[in-house]
């Protein structure tokens, strides 16, 4: 058996560095995902907590951030329990916007850990609609 990896891919009508800047910084992944406390940079911690809640919902490293083509880092949460995963988001420049490609691997092989992969799958799909609504349809000042 192979083990599950998840792709998705969306297009964007934005700019590599405004696709980055809802990747990395704590307002902009507020709009689509979970804040962190800090912008995202290679070598650092990742925290993201809950918008309403507040609590610590995902973590991991950053171990790889090139504005604005490439971010990497490792990604668990409670029901993966000690298991530690790897997203890797790709930034290309298209004709109109910006192709944006996520690779979600090291996801549980097994029967029991086959809904921690569907529930991600489902939760990227999403959380990647939400950032392309924010970004599309930005909220008026």
């Amino acid at each position: 058996m192979t083990a599950p990896v998840l792709r998705k891919t969306i297009f964007l009508k934005a700019t590599r560095a405004e696709v980055w800047a809802f990747l990395t910084e704590p307002e902009h992944l507020a709009k689509w995902f979970h804040p962190p406390k800090q912008t995202l940079a290679a070598g650092q911690r990742l925290e993201m907590y809950g918008a309403t809640s507040g609590d610590l919902l995902i973590w991991g490293e950053v171990k790889v951030a090139r504005p604005p083509e490439y971010l990497e880092h490792t990604f668990t949460v409670k029901p993966m329990g000690d298991a530690v995963s790897l997203v890797k988001w790709t930034l290309t420049d298209v004709t109109g916007g910006t192709q944006l490609s996520l690779e979600h691997s090291g996801l549980p092989a097994t029967a029991e850990g086959f809904g921690v992969v569907l529930s991600l799958d489902k939760g990227w799909d999403e959380h990647l609609g939400q950032m392309r609504a924010a970004l599309h349809e930005p909220v008026p000042a």
